[in-house]
């Protein structure tokens, strides 16, 4: 079986009324988190931090030591690990990457938690909301 990995990172910001989260729209038609492919000599970190920019154009940076993993099978004999970090942004101006997704955009996460398309990433949101509002 052949195993692939991805990392990415779930960026949260707060406003006046709440917590935001980051999604976008791939061109597949799901919403989720950005993430991407390991590129050679990357960490995890910097691939995701890289993916999130190139998707978005958000800079991000990781704000604690949450690590999660997804692992499914997006194809039959493949295996995709998802690494997911806990980040914010350092700027808000969004530019998607329209050759990977047709939108990006911060929401509330109760809207969020309707948007996502995999059960597994809206689990992974709940987890990570408290997580950061316990630490952040």
């Amino acid at each position: 079986m052949k195993r692939e990995k991805s990392c990415g990172v779930i960026v949260f910001r707060k406003n006046l009324e709440d917590v935001e989260v980051l999604l976008v729209h791939h061109n597949l038609g799901h919403w989720g988190f950005p993430k991407g492919h390991v590129e050679l000599d990357e960490t995890e970190e910097e691939t995701a931090i890289r993916e999130v920019f190139e998707e978005t154009g958000i800079e991000s940076t990781i704000v604690s030591d949450f690590r999660k993993v997804i692992t499914y099978s997006p194809s039959s004999g493949v295996e995709k690990d998802v690494v997911f970090f806990l980040g914010m942004p350092v700027g808000d101006h969004i530019i998607p990457q329209v050759t990977e997704v047709s939108e990006a955009k911060f929401i509330n996460i109760k809207e969020a938690l309707h948007l996502i398309s995999h059960e597994d990433e809206r689990g992974l949101l709940k987890q990570a909301v408290v997580v950061f509002e316990k630490n952040l």
